[in-house]
């Protein structure tokens, strides 16, 4: 016979197997919830280390839009200075960017002369036109508050069209300056496409609609309606320089060639006043040796996202030879 030990012994067994089987269970949901509570946790944290970059982020290309003046001397004269730095166009040179630094420089009190630095190639004639409008804007609302332009290496055609609007025009000796003349240029791959075998297929709603098109030839009509188009910006150009610059042009028949010219030849076909840098204007013009800069300027965040996004557009075009219109 089974003694009663025995069977308490057997009775309990079961128990404590059900007990530990239990106490495993509870110590998997508890580490389950634990890794829960720790996986929110880190969730709320990246989502907020998210939200903080993008806020920051914007205030960085908010802040970058502004003109900052904050240390501009209101009350003390000084020379204004204003930078054109590159092609003029949206890609490089964005004209409300120049214009938005021109308005601030006349209106700040301090302000007896305003120095626009140019280190230009040319480039949209459109935009170069508004920036020469707005300089002529400008100085008639503030007649006392003359403007002169200073040509840095180079200060050609749409960069010396914006020129043309200043009272006078310096340069370096060795600077290169003029180049009044329009562009439009492009490729032709019709000869390499037959070569190859490969049929342009174009669907256009519009006679001349396609007739850049590098993979067609050219049509004589659209070619030389074109062609008129560009005489009329030169002469439209020619004309902006003529009111500029007034009796102090030569007759030279090459001014308006498209030809670019030295500082020193400059001089004598009267594109400039004198030689001169920055400095020798802001001291001995306009008489205030004091230079505040008071140019808009990107931030590098800024200027990588637009020239990344332009940089694909541009290539694009180029490739496929439909570059814009400049005055170069």
């Amino acid at each position: 016979m089974r003694s009663a030990w025995n069977e308490r012994e057997e009775s309990e067994q079961p128990h404590e197997s059900n007990d530990r089987a239990w106490q495993l269970v509870e110590g998997l949901a508890q580490g389950a919830l634990k890794e829960q509570r720790r996986a929110r946790r880190w969730g709320i944290f990246f989502k907020l280390l998210t939200f903080t970059w993008l806020f920051v982020s914007i205030g960085v290309i908010y802040n970058a839009m502004q003109v900052d003046v904050s240390g501009v001397p209101t009350s003390t004269s000084h020379t204004a200075l204003v930078e054109l730095n590159g092609v003029i166009g949206a890609d490089d040179v964005d004209a409300d960017t120049v214009v938005t630094g021109l308005r601030a420089a006349f209106e700040d009190e301090g302000t007896k002369g305003v120095i626009l630095r140019i280190n230009s190639p040319g480039g949209s004639p459109v935009q170069s036109g508004y920036i020469y409008d707005e300089i002529r804007r400008l100085r008639g609302l503030y007649p006392e508050t003359p403007l002169y332009a200073v040509v840095m290496d180079i200060g050609a055609s749409g960069g010396y069209y914006v020129a043309a609007a200043a009272d006078k025009i310096y340069a370096d000796k060795a600077s290169l300056v003029g180049s009044i003349g329009v562009i439009s240029s492009g490729f032709g791959f019709v000869e390499a496409m037959k070569k190859l075998g490969v049929t342009r297929r174009t669907y256009t709603a519009g006679e001349f609609k396609a007739f850049n098109d590098p993979f067609q030839p050219q049509d004589s009509q659209a070619t030389q309606r074109w062609q008129q188009s560009l005489d009329t910006i030169h002469n439209q150009f020619i004309n902006v320089v003529k009111e500029g610059r007034g009796d102090r042009l030569t007759e030279d028949k090459d001014v308006f060639s498209g030809m670019v010219w030295t500082g020193e030849q400059a001089v004598e076909l009267g594109l400039l006043d004198g030689l001169g840098s920055t400095g020798y204007v802001a001291r001995e013009i306009v008489g205030e040796e004091e230079i505040v800069d008071f140019s808009l300027r990107l931030t590098p965040f800024e200027r990588f996202a637009r020239d990344f996004g332009a940089g694909v557009a541009s290539t694009a075009v180029k490739v496929l030879g439909l570059n814009s219109l400049s005055i170069q």
